[in-house]
């Protein structure tokens, strides 16, 4: 099964996450202009690497899920904070039930984890969410679905909105969505690019209220909300 992991300068932490991928699940790596040898050093460790010149989160991981091969596909941070070893249980449940999205919802493994605007930032964009029909905790940081499903959803944001954007239409496509609980762990390398300061929170949840603006789904959501406790 293919994961796309969107990337731009994760040359440090590129090499743990691409060895705990669990047996057969292959990384389709989206580097998005990195200046640090992120693409050459995934292609020494036998990722499939495409490149996407178009700067954002979207861009990267829609070009990346146009690479995938496998009908059922996941997307998950390049930067070490989530664990690859949860996506088999993630696949099982999208499998064996009648979910046809199955997103994670992290749970900071220690203090400081999540600094306390990102998590403000996730509880304000996460209520919207709700308030339109999702039922969901978290903004998506890691998923499973399957591949023609999500291309076909037609999601157009190419920056940090995506996730909204595509939790959006997934619900007014009457999608059910399953969330589970993940664990979130520091990241390696460093400093978050997004999270890690008040700019970049605020830049990102400003990308995303965008895209809950202007995508105006006509069709009220099904979702499921339960979280599948650890």
């Amino acid at each position: 099964m293919d994961v796309v992991l969107p990337c731009l300068d994760e040359v440090e932490a590129l090499p743990g996450v691409l060895a705990a991928l669990p047996e057969g699940f292959d990384a389709v790596v989206c580097d998005n202009g990195s200046a640090d040898g992120t693409p050459e050093l995934a292609e020494r460790l036998g990722a499939l690497v495409v490149r996407e010149a178009r700067k954002g989160y979207g861009a990267a991981v829609h070009t990346g899920l146009e690479a995938t091969r496998t009908d059922v596909v996941a997307v998950i941070d390049a930067d070490g904070s989530l664990d690859p070893a949860e996506l088999p249980a993630m696949v099982r449940l999208l499998l064996d039930t009648d979910a046809d999205l199955v997103v994670g919802r992290r749970v900071p493994s220690s203090r400081g984890v999540w600094p306390w605007h990102a998590r403000a930032g996730n509880l304000v964009l996460s209520g919207l969410m709700r308030a339109r029909g999702v039922g969901v905790r978290d903004i998506a940081p890691i998923r499973v679905a399957r591949r023609q499903a999500l291309l076909d959803l037609g999601i157009t944001d190419r920056a940090f909105g995506y996730p909204l954007e595509l939790l959006i239409r997934a619900g007014a496509a009457r999608w059910r969505i399953r969330e589970v609980d993940v664990a979130y762990r520091p990241r390696a390398g460093g400093r978050s690019k997004v999270s890690g300061s008040v700019r970049g929170t605020v830049r990102a949840v400003r990308d995303m209220a965008r895209a809950v603006a202007r995508t105006r789904p006509t069709t009220a959501g099904r979702t499921d909300g339960r979280t599948t406790a650890r």
